[in-house]
């Protein structure tokens, strides 16, 4: 067998900037130079952090954001329990931080590093992020609702109606009056010639919206939007800003907060340019509980997600997920993911240890470890490392003692004066309720209603008595012009139908130029 230490050390071994992990471990003694690194330049390559509760992922996460930071890279990390927010303060410059650091021979200089605290609609501390559902799309939409392959279907047909009439979905109110009105006989007669939409169907998105807009929903969705730009920023000392998306209000509604970091993570990918291969990503975006992205999803979303995680590498993005199990990823994802940090998994059950044999067969053959065993006897802090050397070619794996973090491994102390403080808290802070469908349905009804009830005009020189004339022949019914009124003269304006040539969705069927 060959020597341990510098086989580990020239399999990680980088000539440009590099992320520190830690250092190698074998028959339980560590080797300080058996350095274990990632390239800089290949964290755009995607990962993934997996590991049972309690082994160490989200300092992982914590170790990885400070350093991106660090090299002038954003970050954004969704922040489940607040344990990240103290990545803006110092860490203790003694305690268990130092004493690993001290054991790796690996210098420690306890720092905090530039932080934007956001909330996802403003449920608790951070800088409101809210979304208009219209950009949302319907396959996202979907997924929060719980709707089955039929109901998402339906939706991209009502998305496809309020596009092609002008009809803006900004919040959850706009959403259900369109339902309202297309399930009515005036909207169904208007749907005829494009499919449809059951009465069965509408009832169950409705009722879906009630539970939607109880769970955060009209919270989330509402203007002004979070401009996706706002997470590609640099502190003025040159170092990336983290953008720590805290989750502990919405803990109890995953369906939302799992739905609306695929949202932020689609927006990256619709509005971001080609890039090619950079020195270093734009953005490293860190997925957590990304098993509850997958469950339940329709093979449509599915098939988006793959495509997003596939293509985004090209806009130098990095995706990295964190979740329990491989197997919480769907093949297809977890194939594109090159950079693997595995954390201790437990086979206390039966299930548990068809978890670790299909977490096991994931994973290069290793001529030092024989994974079945030492998998499950990770300490914390400790993790089974393979990621994608500079060359492109997956690294020998290793029993790796992770480093710490330099700043606070704990909560912040004020989050909620730190967001208030925030030039982003005056561009979002506020919610606006700008015109949108709601306003033009509602207008269009009375109008029509005003139409029916109006007498009929009197000829002035018409003689007394004389007898009334015969109605003229009724025309053919028009094609509907997009609402009539001004809405409908709008629509069929030089202006209006480039508006609506312009309307492009986009993978998840978000708008990819806004009405």
């Amino acid at each position: 067998m060959p020597d341990f230490a510098p086989t580990i050390a020239q399999a990680y071994a980088v000539e440009g900037p590099a992320i520190t992990l830690g250092r190698g471990v074998h028959d339980g003694q560590l080797f300080p130079d058996a350095a274990v690194q990632v390239p800089l330049r290949m964290m755009n390559r995607h990962g993934l952090i997996a590991g049972a509760t309690g082994t160490g992922k989200t300092v992982t996460l914590q170790v990885l954001a400070e350093q991106l930071s660090a090299a002038g890279v954003p970050v954004f990390v969704a922040d489940m329990k607040g344990d990240l927010s103290g990545v803006g303060a110092a860490g203790d410059a003694e305690g268990w931080a130092s004493k690993r650091m001290a054991e790796l021979q690996v210098p420690r200089t306890p720092t905090g590093f530039p932080v934007e605290y956001l909330a996802l609609g403003g449920i608790g501390a951070g800088v409101p992020v809210r979304a208009t559902v219209s950009d949302f799309g319907p396959q996202l939409l979907g997924k929060v609702l719980g709707a089955n392959e039929t109901q998402e279907q339906s939706l991209q047909l009502v998305f496809h109606y309020a596009d092609s009439k002008g009809l803006p979905l900004l919040d959850l109110s706009d959403l259900r009056a369109l339902l309202t009105f297309l399930d009515s006989d005036a909207g169904k007669a208007e749907l005829e010639g494009i499919g449809g939409l059951s009465g069965q169907t509408v009832g169950v998105l409705l009722r879906a919206l009630v539970g939607l807009e109880t769970a955060g929903g009209n919270e989330l969705f509402g203007e002004p939007q979070f401009d996706i730009g706002d997470l590609l920023r640099t502190a003025p000392d040159g170092r990336g800003v983290i953008s720590c998306l805290e989750l502990p209000g919405v803990q109890q509604q995953p369906q939302l907060f799992s739905t609306a970091l695929m949202w932020i993570l689609a927006e990256l990918f619709e509005t971001l340019p080609e890039a090619g291969d950079l020195d270093k990503p734009k953005l490293v975006f860190f997925f957590d509980e990304a098993h509850l992205l997958f469950r339940d999803a329709t093979p449509a979303f599915l098939a988006a997600v793959t495509n997003t995680v596939r293509l985004i590498r090209s806009k130098g993005v990095g995706v990295f997920f964190v979740t329990q199990t491989p197997k919480d990823v769907p093949g297809d994802v977890l194939g594109q993911l090159g950079n693997r940090v595995q954390h201790a998994l437990r086979a206390f059950t039966p299930d548990d240890a068809k978890a670790l044999k299909a977490t096991v067969s994931t994973f290069p053959t290793s001529e030092f470890y024989d994974l079945k065993e030492t998998l499950p006897a990770l300490g914390i802090g400790e993790a089974a490392v393979t990621i994608l050397s500079e060359r492109g070619v997956p690294t020998p794996v290793v029993h790796t003692r992770l480093v710490s973090p330099a700043s606070r491994a704990a909560p912040a102390d004020d989050v909620d004066g730190t967001a208030r403080a925030s030039p982003l808290w005056a561009k979002y802070g506020t919610r606006v309720d700008n015109e949108s469908a709601r306003e033009k349905l509602a207008a269009r009804v009375e109008q029509a209603a005003t139409e029916a009830e109006a007498p009929p005009a009197k000829d002035p020189n018409a003689p007394v008595g004389a007898p009334k004339p015969k109605p003229a022949p009724k025309a053919p019914p028009k094609q509907d012009d997009g609402g009539g009124g001004a809405l409908g003269d709008f629509l069929n304006s030089r202006q209006g139908k480039q508006i609506q040539r312009e309307v492009i969705r986009g993978v998840f069927g978000m708008l990819r130029k806004k009405l």
